[in-house]
């Protein structure tokens, strides 16, 4: 399988493996992708829910934590493949988020949730590679254009994500609502950003690489995302069920025995529409409004008196292993997992006869 180069910095093999909050994606699972030639990303999202102090200040426990988890990612993956830093932009400290990643010797940052409009400037001076995460053409020439004239600049990759990704999502309700739809436009979406970012590349002289995230599962996926003239592709859920993941066993085997028919799509206090597993927490969001009995600031716009549920408590309630009471996002394929394995082989089965 080929590499994935990204400016100056190279990964044996093209596999991104996504970002993950809160606290499934931290260094054990992105230093084993690493250490296996990948990219592995770490959620930035309340990264230190389990620092001591996290209660009184959380702000101050994830930026330790961040810097923590970068170290030990590197440290686990013995100088091969890359570590990576995913930061919503939803978040209330996006920006020290990502000046902390820079810092701490992040290879890359990849953000979404919102796009990043100043991310050049918070990684200035710093060799980080940066990339928004997009959903559409019309995205990908709007970010690309403003930095090109606020930062004289571009994206040093693209990571393209589809309706059948897990976690909060870049599609409308109505979008999602008729899934079969959106996939099936997704691949003329795709070859549409190859095409808007062809510009970019001829005037920056540089190569800026399309990673095909959501919906990817298997070999056969990421040979299709590399037919359409993707140079990698970005998986998630699968790597929730292997053994290095930093999720409890409990969130492990949640994956492990869900059905398709077990997913939903939710409203996120985020302001985005998610895909989650449908439990009791979720059937209770349902039929009423969870008050919020503490605020961990951590979203930019967030009222505790008025949104549907603390996202907080909640993704640290299933990290945990409280399942039933807690959110646990997820991506479409997540009925076809059905086994626990090692980050080695399903890298190596990602591979298939390459």
């Amino acid at each position: 399988m080929r590499s994935l180069c990204i400016g100056d910095k190279i990964a044996q093999l093209p596999i991104i493996q996504g970002g993950m909050g809160v606290g499934v994606s931290r260094s054990s699972l992105a230093g084993a992708v690493a250490a296996e030639g990948g990219i592995g990303v770490i959620s930035s999202a309340q990264i230190g829910y389990d620092e001591v102090g996290f209660e009184k200040d959380p702000a101050a426990c994830n930026l330790k934590a961040l810097c923590k988890h970068i170290t030990k990612a590197k440290e686990i993956s013995a100088g091969k493949g890359l570590i990576g830093v995913n930061v919503m932009v939803a978040l209330k400290h996006y920006r020290e988020h990502v000046k902390e990643s820079a810092r701490a010797g992040a290879d890359v940052i990849i953000c979404g949730a919102g796009l990043p409009v100043d991310l050049p400037e918070l990684v200035e001076g710093y060799d980080t590679k940066i990339a928004p995460i997009i959903s559409s053409a019309r995205a990908c020439s709007v970010i690309l254009k403003m930095w090109d004239h606020k930062y004289n600049r571009t994206a040093d990759f693209l990571v393209v994500e589809g309706p059948m990704a897990g976690g909060h999502l870049g599609f409308s309700m109505e979008q999602l609502a008729d899934l079969d739809k959106c996939v099936k436009t997704q691949d003329d979406e795709i070859l549409s950003i190859i095409s808007v970012k062809r510009q970019y590349e001829e005037k920056y002289h540089c190569q800026i690489p399309v990673i095909v995230a959501g919906g990817i599962y298997d070999h056969s996926d990421i040979e299709h995302a590399l037919a359409l003239g993707a140079d990698g592709v970005q998986i998630a859920s699968r790597f929730v069920a292997t053994y290095e993941c930093d999720a409890s066993d409990a969130y492990k085997q949640a994956y492990l025995t869900a059905k398709e028919e077990d997913i939903r799509i939710i409203k996120s206090p985020v302001g985005l529409p998610g895909r989650a597993l449908y439990n009791s927490f979720i059937k209770s969001t349902m039929e009423d409004r969870l008050p919020v009995n503490k605020c961990y600031n951590c979203l930019e716009k967030c009222n505790p008196a008025q949104i549907p549920y603390c996202i907080t408590q909640a993704l640290v309630d299933a990290v945990k292993g409280n399942v039933d009471n807690g959110l646990i996002f997820c991506g479409a394929n997540i009925g076809k997992i059905n086994k626990l394995m090692s980050v080695h082989d399903l890298m190596e089965e990602l591979q298939g006869d390459f």
